[in-house]
């Protein structure tokens, strides 16, 4: 894992400074044991037979916490959307522990939403590798904890691709019309466009470039070719074949393959995919502040870490998780998507965070394409 050094930090490139938190009366019950969780799907190991959650089962019963576990995260969006105007007027969001990604948590943590961690209450967090220490938007990790890191690239069904898919171009073959699907995260959609046609999506790009990389998208949702553009949701598209290609991320087609049958691949274009991290961040409003950290300690336990991973197959945030996978899989433990080898890091780019004005230019010119 050392080799994540290569990426100039897995969680991102924002260029905002933490601040404290603003003044809130919020009700912290020392005697409440229930703790609310909102992550994306697919996104926690998962036993369909028994419909749990086995590591969050063994936290509860280790803990005495009662956890309501919230698969509310469709895109960051629309999540901020829904959340936003409540944490504007210091309002309870009905959320302990949320993971939205770096270009979510950057403005959070500058407008004061975010909880100062009390790492007293975190001990594992020690595990944390040391490359994601220090990141931009949270210096020395104030207010966050890496959930899970991935790859935003290209995935297509094998049997109705079986040339698979190694370009963007690939991806606008006429043979695929109508059968593509796309992220709603602009920065891994419109990002993948950019890096095809030679921008440096971590460097100073102009509205220009971003612009034309999202007339490219307006194009092909206007001549039919992507069929729809969509958050989490999108991996029930190709699992019912609606769409037999897609700009996906690298642990959801692992995760589908493994519960509906190897079906589907994925790669990184070769002109680059993009390096993205979800994060752990207590929302200033939560009511049980002590319960989501301690949630947060225990997925950081390399043992629990190393299980999680094994489920979600995203990169793995914690030190000892590669160890622990190693008992149990030994090849799996080898898997470059889940402790990526410099090789693969160099073919992705971190996005990096949008300023103020371009947050609101870029996301509304998005927006109107997504609703077009």
């Amino acid at each position: 894992m050392a080799a994540l050094a290569a990426t100039a930090g897995l969680a991102g490139c924002g260029t905002r400074s933490a601040g404290p938190a603003p003044s809130v009366s919020v009700s912290q019950d020392p005697n409440d044991k229930s703790v609310v969780w909102a992550n994306w799907t697919l996104y926690l190991d998962y036993n369909r037979k028994r419909q749990a959650y086995p590591t969050l089962e063994r936290f509860e019963e280790q803990t005495g916490y009662t956890v309501e576990y919230r698969e509310d995260i469709d895109d960051n969006v629309s999540f901020n959307g829904k959340v936003a105007p409540q944490l504007a007027r210091g309002m309870d969001i009905g959320y302990d522990l949320v993971t939205p990604s770096d270009s979510l948590i950057a403005p959070w943590i500058k407008k004061g939403w975010a909880a100062p961690l009390d790492k007293a209450n975190i001990p594992n967090s020690v595990n944390l590798l040391p490359e994601l220490e220090d990141v931009p938007f949270d210096p020395g990790r104030v207010y966050s904890l890496t959930y899970q890191s991935g790859f935003g690239g290209l995935a297509w069904n094998k049997e109705r691709v079986p040339n698979g898919l190694r370009t963007m171009a690939d991806l606008w073959d006429p043979a695929l019309k109508g059968k593509v699907v796309v992220l709603s995260e602009v920065q891994d959609t419109v990002g993948l466009v950019m890096l095809d046609q030679g921008v440096d999506v971590t460097g100073d790009f102009t509205a220009d470039q971003f612009m034309n990389a999202l007339d490219v998208i307006e194009e092909q949702v206007q001549n039919g070719q992507i069929k729809q553009i969509k958050g989490n949701s999108y991996k029930e598209d190709l699992i019912n074949e609606q769409a037999w290609a897609a700009i996906a991320w690298s642990g959801d087609i692992f995760q589908i393959n493994a519960e509906q049958g190897d079906k589907w691949d994925f790669a990184l274009p070769e002109s680059g995919g993009t390096l993205w991290s979800d994060n752990f961040i207590i929302p200033y409003t939560a009511t049980n502040k002590s319960g989501a950290e301690a949630i947060i300690n225990y997925y950081y336990d390399p043992a629990v870490a190393a299980e999680v991973a094994a489920w979600v197959n995203y990169v793995c945030p914690v030190k000892g998780a590669r160890e622990e996978l190693a008992k149990t899989d030994p090849e799996l433990a080898q898997s470059e998507w889940i402790f990526p080898t410099p090789e693969l890091l160099a073919q992705a780019q971190v996005f990096r965070d949008f300023t103020a004005d371009e947050e609101r230019e870029y996301t509304a010119a998005f927006g109107r394409v997504i609703q077009s």
